[in-house]
C-alpha cells in the first residue's frame, strides 16, 4: 500500500480522504504529480472508496480529473454515484469545463490542401462581405448626398471649405513635384528608346498621352488616396473611438451628413483640379528634359503636343478623376467607422484604408484602359 496525506491506493482500490479545497491546493497537487505514474493503474482499479472524502470544491474536482481521468470521474458523476447530488453537479460542471476548453486548444488536424482550401474560402468569403459592405455604404452616402443636395440650407459650406483646402490645396505641392520628376523619367526614357530609331519627335507623343491619359490621374489618386484616405480614416476613427460619433447621433444629427458628405463632396472638387495640375506639371517636365536632351525646343514641344494629341486624350484623363475620388473618400471614411474603439484599431483600419484605395485605383483604371480601347476612344 502506497500512503499519502489525501490518497491511499490499495491493490485495486483507490481511498480518497480529507478536504480537497482550494485551502490544500499545493499538498494535493505535489501528491497528484508523485502518483502520476500510477495513474495507468489508477484508471483501471476496480473500485474507488469516497468515505473518508470531506470537503470538495472546483480546485479539488480539477486534482481528481487529472489523477483519475475523465472517464473515471464521469463516473463518479453519474447517478450511479453513492456521492450525493450537489457532489455529483459540481464533479459534472467542471469536468465539462475541463473537457470544452482541452478540446478548444488542441490543434486541428488537417492536411495541405484541405488548409490551403479552407484559407482561400475564409477568404474570399471576407472578400464579399468588405464589397457587400463597400457597396452598402456607397447607397447611403449617395442617398444621404441627394438628400442634402436638395436642401441648401443644410449645405455645410465651412466644413466643405477646411476639407478643401486640406485635400486639394495643401496637396499641390507634393502631386506637382513628384508629376513633373515623373514626367522627366518619361521624357528620358523615351529619349533612350526613340533615338536608336531616328524618332526621337515622338517623345513628345509619349510624354503627352502617358500623362493626359493615365498618369496624371491615376498618380494623383494614388498620393491622395495615401494622403487623404488615411486622414479620413484616422479621423472618423478617432471620433468613433472616443464615443463621439454616438454622441453625433443622440444629438439627433446623421453622422454620415456631418462627416461623410463634406469629405465626398471636396474630395470630389479637389481630385479633378489636382489632376489637371499633375497633367500640367509631368508635360512641363517632359518638355524640359525634350529641350536639353534631344533639342526640341518648347515651341516645337508645344506645337507637335497641338497637332497630334487630340482633346479626347484630356477628357479621358479628367472623367476618371471624379471616379477615383469619390471611391477614395468613400473607403476611407467607411473605414473609419469600422474602428473597433483603441489606437491599434486606429492604425489597422488606417493602412487598410490605403491599401484598398490604391488596389481600387489602379484596378477601376485598368477597367477603364482596356473599355477606352475597346470602345476606340
Amino acid at each position: 500500500m502506497t500512503e499519502a496525506a489525501f490518497i491511499d491506493i490499495d491493490g485495486g482500490q483507490v481511498r480518497l480522504r480529507g478536504d480537497w479545497t482550494i485551502a490544500n491546493y499545493t499538498v494535493l497537487a505535489s501528491e497528484v504529480a508523485r502518483l502520476r505514474a500510477l495513474v495507468a493503474d489508477t484508471a483501471d482499479v476496480a473500485e474507488i472508496d469516497l468515505a473518508a472524502l470531506g470537503a470538495l470544491d472546483t480546485a479539488g474536482v480539477s486534482l481528481l480529473h487529472q489523477l483519475l481521468g475523465k472517464d473515471r470521474l464521469a463516473m463518479l458523476a453519474s447517478d450511479a454515484s453513492p456521492l450525493p447530488s450537489e457532489r455529483r453537479a459540481l464533479l459534472r460542471a467542471v469536468a465539462d469545463v475541463i473537457d470544452a476548453s482541452t478540446a478548444s486548444t488542441a490543434p486541428a488536424r488537417g492536411y495541405a490542401f484541405g488548409d490551403i482550401m479552407e484559407h482561400a474560402g475564409i477568404g474570399m468569403l471576407a472578400f464579399y462581405r468588405h464589397v457587400i459592405d463597400i457597396a452598402g455604404f456607397i447607397g447611403i452616402t449617395l442617398e444621404t448626398g441627394f438628400h442634402v443636395l436638395l436642401r441648401p440650407r443644410r449645405w455645410r459650406i465651412t466644413s466643405l471649405a477646411a476639407n478643401l483646402e486640406r485635400t486639394g490645396l495643401d496637396a499641390v505641392p507634393i502631386v506637382a513635384l513628384l508629376t513633373f520628376l515623373i514626367g522627366a523619367v518619361v521624357a528620358f526614357l523615351g529619349a533612350t528608346v526613340l533615338a536608336g530609331f531616328g524618332a526621337s519627335i515622338f517623345t513628345v507623343d509619349l510624354v503627352a498621352f502617358s500623362f493626359l491619359r493615365e498618369f496624371g490621374p491615376m498618380l494623383t489618386a494614388i498620393i491622395v488616396a495615401g494622403r487623404t484616405a488615411s486622414a479620413f480614416t484616422a479621423q472618423i476613427g478617432s471620433m468613433r473611438a472616443n464615443e463621439e460619433i454616438d454622441a453625433i447621433r443622440v444629438g439627433g444629427l446623421n453622422p454620415v451628413e456631418l462627416l461623410v458628405v463634406p469629405r465626398v463632396a471636396a474630395l470630389l472638387l479637389a481630385l479633378p483640379m489636382l489632376s489637371f495640375i499633375a497633367m500640367i506639371s509631368g508635360i512641363v517636365g517632359g518638355m524640359l528634359v525634350c529641350a536639353l536632351t534631344l533639342e526640341i525646343s518648347p515651341t516645337m514641344f508645344l506645337s507637335v503636343l497641338e497637332s497630334h494629341v487630340g482633346l479626347r486624350h484630356f477628357i479621358v484623363g479628367m472623367a476618371k478623376a471624379p471616379i477615383f475620388a469619390f471611391l477614395i473618400a468613400v473607403i476611407g471614411c467607411l473605414e473609419g467607422f469600422r474602428v473597433e474603439g483603441s489606437a491599434q484599431s486606429v492604425g489597422e483600419h488606417t493602412t487598410s484604408s490605403v491599401v484598398q484605395s490604391i488596389f481600387i485605383v489602379i484596378v477601376v483604371d485598368a477597367v477603364a484602359a482596356l473599355f477606352c480601347m475597346e470602345m476606340g476612344w
